[in-house]
């Protein structure tokens, strides 16, 4: 389990900042091939900010779980649980804005919930 919820908190630090950056680098979305379109009836005219926050927040918070647990620190599996939280948090607010939902959308959200219950069982708060 410990190795799975490594291999998880790791494909959404590296895919989401790499996602990020590249919103980041052309905020029409050309790189990922979104459209604009996508925006809609957001806040958003680009995806230059959402490209931002994708990068800091989801990606920031799962490289630190990562991080931790690589280092065997105590509150690896707090880091983790966080970065399984981000993540599906990001995807629910991002089907709600966008009004659509993409399968790329629920396996995201499936990795996330995923993480949540691993992180949770390896803190010691389930009893097998």
């Amino acid at each position: 389990m410990k190795s799975l919820l490594f291999i998880l908190v790791s494909i959404i630090a590296v895919t989401s900042i790499l996602s990020g950056l590249f919103m980041i680098s052309r905020p029409d979305g050309s790189i990922l091939n979104l459209p604009l379109s996508l925006l809609e009836g957001t806040s958003f005219t680009s995806f230059l900010v959402p490209g931002i926050l994708l990068t800091l927040i989801v990606g920031g918070v799962n490289l630190l779980a990562v991080f931790f647990i690589l280092q065997r620190q105590s509150n690896r599996y707090n880091w983790a649980l966080a970065g399984g939280l981000v993540i599906c948090g990001w995807i629910i607010i991002q089907i709600i804005l966008i009004h659509t939902a993409h399968w790329l959308h629920f396996l995201y959200l499936g990795m996330g919930l995923l993480i949540i219950l691993i992180a949770y069982q390896l803190k010691g708060k389930w009893l097998a």
